[in-house]
């Protein structure tokens, strides 16, 4: 699991509370449950408003993808694909189809059952690139509910300051709650601004970085299935895998295969 998002946002949420302590506050003091239920409720429901009604029923669901998903290193992908190479070329495509069973990955196991099946290779390229294509939009509407509440919580955090401002002007009768009501008033808008730029607009860049990795991941498997469908040698096949990967994580598979061939 990448812990990015949970370390940034925890603590960016920490640093908060203790800058609050170190300054002679209390943390009790910005924790008002009704401040917080209107910048939360009022941002997703707006982010809700903007959208189509599945994006919020699997906000959830994108939520604990965000803060829980696992990034797999390029180069285990490239050395399954590898394998994959070097038995369809010894023994056949064919060969394959005990082989595709075990596969883990979920878009190069579809891409090598085509290639088993005898699909032609511009169709199989066409599929797999169409489905790359609407995985990416599904993750782009994903991730725009986070844009679009990162984009309300401020303004709704101001609305909930001046409702906080309009409810002292009407106690100005009670001098010796007004210093409260005052503060009282602004932390609806230090929620809003807060929860936009440590949470939701983090969470839709992560969102975004996630769906980019897992792209490449899958333009990295239609290059590799091809090559195996193509019956390309695997060493070939290998280094044009490599090549496509970022350079540190290359230098780290080329090192590998060095150290598997020395052995």
């Amino acid at each position: 699991m990448d812990i990015s998002t949970i370390v940034g946002v925890v603590v960016a949420l920490i640093i908060v509370f203790t800058v609050q302590i170190l300054e002679g506050g209390s943390p009790s003091s910005i924790i008002l449950i009704p401040s917080m239920l209107l910048v939360f409720g009022g941002a997703f429901m707006a982010g809700m408003a903007g959208g189509v009604l599945k994006d919020a029923t699997g906000a959830g669901k994108t939520l604990q993808k965000a803060f829980l998903a696992k990034v797999t290193p390029p180069t285990q992908l490239v050395d399954n694909i590898v394998k994959l190479a070097e038995r369809a070329r010894r023994e056949g495509l064919l060969a394959l189809e005990d082989a595709v069973k075990t596969v883990e990955h979920p878009f190069l196991k579809r891409g090598l059952q085509l290639a088993i099946d005898g699909t032609d290779p511009e169709e199989l390229h066409d599929i797999l690139h169409a489905e790359i294509a609407a995985k990416k939009k599904a993750d782009k509407a994903s991730a725009k509910l986070f844009e679009n509440m990162g984009g309300y919580a401020p303004t709704i955090g101001i609305i909930g300051t001046v409702m906080g401002l309009v409810h002292v002007l009407e106690n100005l009768n009670k001098p010796e709650t007004l210093g409260h009501s005052i503060s009282a008033a602004f932390v609806a808008t230090l929620w809003g601004v807060l929860s936009a730029n440590v949470i939701w607009l983090p969470v839709a860049a992560r969102l975004n970085r996630l769906s980019a990795v897992e792209a490449e991941e899958m333009e990295l498997v239609v290059d590799g299935v091809l090559a195996i469908q193509a019956g390309s040698n695997p060493r070939l096949v290998a280094q044009k895998l490599r090549s496509l990967l970022p350079p540190d994580e290359a230098k780290k598979a080329e090192a590998a295969a060095n150290t598997k061939k020395a052995a």
